[in-house]
């Protein structure tokens, strides 16, 4: 799903991408506010809409809920934050850099090959990491001339994790 800000003319600013197992909306649901986001579908995809009174009811009945519904919140806060700083601070091939090797944060001295697909098309990353197609496509050319990357379509493998890690410092 394609979290996204639409402008009156048309423009769209991707927020988040949410995949399989996770969910979204929890924010509103407490707030009583109308949704200041859009949820797209990018392929098929089955979606569990839960009513708040089940979910307040769930509430009252299990703390074990609670904590999980407040780490889910929290952790999408911290992403959000830590996008904010991104798009702030870093260059936008620091930004693709970092977005390619999310997944390999969990073991930062890993230097082995790693592949990534990407979970949408070129155009809705770009927009995620706040950049324009165009200038996303160049960064990922110049990463692929400088041997850091190959680019197979949605797949982008990377043949010395350490190596890019290091170019984008």
């Amino acid at each position: 799903m394609k979290l996204a800000f639409s402008s009156p003319r048309g423009d769209e600013k991707v927020v988040d991408l949410i995949g399989p197992g996770q969910s979204f909306g929890e924010a509103v649901m407490f707030m009583e506010r109308p949704h200041v986001v859009t949820a797209q579908a990018l392929c098929d995809s089955l979606l569990l809409y839960i009513p708040r009174e089940i979910v307040f009811q769930e509430l009252e009945r299990d703390p074990r809920f609670v904590r999980h519904m407040i780490a889910g919140l929290s952790g999408r806060l911290h992403r959000l934050m830590s996008d904010l700083e991104s798009d702030s601070l870093h260059s936008g091939t620091q930004r693709i850099i970092g977005y390619l090797l999310r997944d390999s944060e969990d073991n930062p001295e890993s230097n082995s090959a790693l592949e990534v697909v990407l979970p949408a098309n070129k155009g809705v990353i770009a927009s995620r990491l706040s950049l324009t197609q165009e200038h996303f496509s160049r960064i990922l050319r110049e990463l692929s001339v400088r041997g850091l990357i190959e680019v197979h379509g949605r797949s982008i493998y990377i043949p010395d994790v350490a190596k890019l890690r290091a170019w984008s410092n």
